[in-house]
């Protein structure tokens, strides 16, 4: 078989997976999204399945440039007949927060109340109709980055008049209300193949900068602070617990995979404390996984991981 090719650029955060793979001995490749170069005439590929783990952080780490690059890519590999893992539609969702939310009108799922602006004056404008305290986050953005909170109008103003208001690597982004939440935690659920593999409540400090990587914090706002982030909450004492999700929020979830398109990822919401009102909020196609796994919901979620990769890669040698 063809190795399967792990397509990443963050260089930490896929180490369980690679370990999981050579466990199976499976082979795989790693490639590194910010320094890859491909020939757009070529007619066939030295893969049997890509694995899509680009990050829309990337520019957080100086790859600015993989953002962009990677689109293009997924759509050759598209064209060619190669299987893509969270291929260039979900892709496309992954770096736009405002197709997100459009995707989670079309799949019947409330979110926070936001509008996307294009010109830093015109977050005046929005903040008038909304609710403070408010974000202003970064259409692409990742791991906390680009997010900004705002507790009353004059700070705001303050910001925009100064000239310091950042819309992002797109010059779009979004104001949206900072929902207060209920019982004070965030609920992920995620899915393998379109179906839930777990969900898991986090109790954040905080619930300002909630991230893909289920909670994470910045430092001046450019990298991640592994110490704050639920991928390694159960090692830093934050609370995280594994429950059931109801029928309607399972229902919801598959629903909102279904129209993304999403072959691995998690779907992430709240509940309104002022209202009791589920909001969706984030459809994550880079999915890490909780830390500590097997303590937090029974298994090791990137056995079942490999597992799905092996079949799709085997589906491919299948039908060639």
């Amino acid at each position: 078989m063809k190795p399967i090719a792990i397509f990443h650029e963050h260089p930490d955060w896929f180490r369980p997976l690679f370990a999981a793979l050579e466990r199976r001995g499976l082979p795989y490749a790693r490639v590194a999204a910010e320094r890859h170069s491909f020939d757009p005439s070529e007619t066939e590929s030295p893969y049997s399945l890509v694995f899509n783990r680009a990050s829309p952080s990337a520019h957080t780490r100086g790859h600015l440039g993989s953002i962009f690059h990677t689109g293009a890519w997924l759509a050759h590999l598209e064209r060619l007949g190669v299987p893509v893992v969270n291929g260039s539609y979900v892709y496309s969702l992954e770096i736009s927060k405002s197709r997100q939310l459009d995707l989670l009108s079309v799949a019947g799922a409330r979110f926070p109340a936001s509008r996307v602006i294009n010109a830093p004056e015109l977050a005046l404008l929005a903040a008038r109709e909304l609710r403070f305290p408010l974000i202003v986050k970064g259409n692409i953005g990742g791991s906390g980055a680009g997010i900004t909170r705002f507790d009353s109008l004059a700070s705001l103003e303050t910001v925009v008049a100064r000239g310091r208001l950042e819309l992002g690597v797109d010059g779009t982004a979004l104001v949206q209300e900072l929902v207060p939440l209920r019982d004070g935690c965030i609920q992920r659920v995620e899915l393998l193949g379109g179906k839930i593999l777990y969900a898991i409540r986090v109790f954040p400090d905080d619930s300002f900068n909630l991230c893909p990587a289920d909670v994470c914090r910045t430092t001046g706002g450019t990298e991640l602070t592994r110490g704050a982030c639920a991928l390694d909450a159960p090692k830093n004492g934050m609370r995280v617990e594994a429950f059931t999700p109801s029928p309607e929020i399972a229902a919801t979830a598959e629903r909102i995979t279904a129209h993304a398109r999403l072959d691995v990822g998690g779907i992430e919401y709240l509940v309104d404390d002022r209202d009791g009102a589920t909001l969706f909020y984030d459809v994550n196609a880079l999915s890490n996984f909780v830390a500590d796994p097997v303590r937090v919901v029974g298994f090791d979620p990137f056995e079942r991981l490999v597992s799905y990769l092996a079949a799709r890669a085997s589906q491919r040698k299948d039908h060639t």
